[in-house]
């Protein structure tokens, strides 16, 4: 059964143009590796900059692997430097009923 999340990155100054085009690879990477379907993510932009993206993994399982995937770990090494990981409870918008994010196109 696949596992829907929410991740959550914060740019750190001046990184957010980078984080962005990492962002693009971020599925491909994971599909290369059987970790995710062909789904696309669903991605949005809140008012201080950080990137919610909506993704599912194939399973638990995947999840598991993929904390042991060294092209995985690699991908979320440049993460780590370009942005911080919140909670989606992080951002002003997850205040609202219905939080509101500007939509992002990853595909682009």
């Amino acid at each position: 059964m696949s596992v829907m999340v929410i991740a959550c990155y914060r740019p750190k100054p001046g990184k957010g143009a980078a984080l962005f085009e990492l962002m693009k690879a971020h599925l491909p990477v994971l599909r290369a590796e059987g970790l995710v379907g062909e789904e696309p993510s669903l991605c949005g932009r809140a008012a201080d900059g950080s990137f919610v993206e909506v993704f599912c993994w194939k399973s638990q399982a995947a999840i598991d692997a993929a904390h042991e995937n060294p092209n995985v770990l690699a991908m979320w090494e440049k993460y780590a430097e370009l942005c911080d990981f919140v909670t989606i409870g992080d951002l002003a918008e997850a205040k609202q009923m219905f939080s509101p994010f500007a939509p992002v196109d990853l595909a682009s």
